[in-house]
């Protein structure tokens, strides 16, 4: 199944849609968070190296990927419901 352009949902589906961005988003916020943690006990324990970077990779990664949620957002906010 394909999946719909966000413009041809439904209200009910674009009210469905936001609440699991918002499940997503604290999910994301959590591994950013143990993401860091793992750069700082690395950086603590030996220094900046490959295994220091890679967890950096990813938080920047999960960080940036919420062009769809801003997207999500503003159509929400032209539909009026939020």
């Amino acid at each position: 199944m394909k999946e719909k352009e966000l413009s041809e949902l439904t209200d009910q589906e674009l009210l469905d849609e936001a609440k699991k961005m918002k499940s997503s988003a604290l999910l994301n916020a959590g591994l950013i968070g143990f993401m860091i943690g793992v750069v700082i006990y690395s950086v603590v324990k030996n220094s900046w190296g490959l295994l220091t970077l890679i967890p950096l990779f990813i938080a920047y990664k999960l960080f940036n990927g919420s062009k769809k949620d801003k997207a999500l957002e503003q159509l929400l906010k032209e539909r009026n419901l939020k």
